[in-house]
């Protein structure tokens, strides 16, 4: 879905609206498929049902599946739009988040195997400390590069570029 989202904000013509039908079809499979494991997930595990549907816990927790139900919504009506480009990628990017974001609390805290915690699974501090200081001279560079090619690779591609 991602993929065939981003061939169109990133295509023209034939290639585009290709990715514009495939899309339709994949967004029907992963709405198939986030459903299934929402609905199966609380029924295996009575500590999920009851996380999403006790009260007061409903209330805070309904926008998640009510912001994918308008996600997937919108992200159905832009892709039946000539016009429109980059809302289908930006809105699956969004779908994705919140499938994630649903699981992350499904789970919450217990990340790892259910008897261990997050705090239970972290690094001695020590080891945290060195990794903090690789990541501050690394994460500049990765940052520096990513700009940089998405730089060279802005804009579409015309159809008749290519390697055949």
């Amino acid at each position: 879905m991602l993929g065939a989202t981003w061939l169109v904000m990133k295509s023209e013509s034939t290639l585009q609206s290709t990715m514009r039908k495939h899309a339709r079809g994949l967004l029907i499979a992963l709405l198939a498929i986030i459903a299934v494991i929402s609905l199966w997930t609380p029924q295996i595990h009575p500590q999920i049902a009851e996380r999403w549907f006790s009260l007061p816990n409903l209330y805070y927790l309904l926008p998640v599946p009510l912001l994918v139900i308008a996600a997937s919504a919108l992200i159905w009506r832009h892709l039946g739009r000539e016009a429109s480009h980059a809302q289908p990628f930006i809105l699956t990017l969004v779908l994705v988040f919140l499938g994630f974001s649903g699981l992350g609390i499904s789970i919450w805290p217990a990340i790892i195997p259910p008897s261990i915690t997050l705090w239970q699974a972290a690094a001695p501090e020590q080891s945290q400390e060195f990794m903090l200081i690789g990541a501050l001279f690394i994460i500049p560079v990765i940052l520096v590069y990513t700009f940089w090619s998405y730089y060279v690779f802005r804009g579409k591609v015309p159809q008749d570029e290519g390697y055949h």
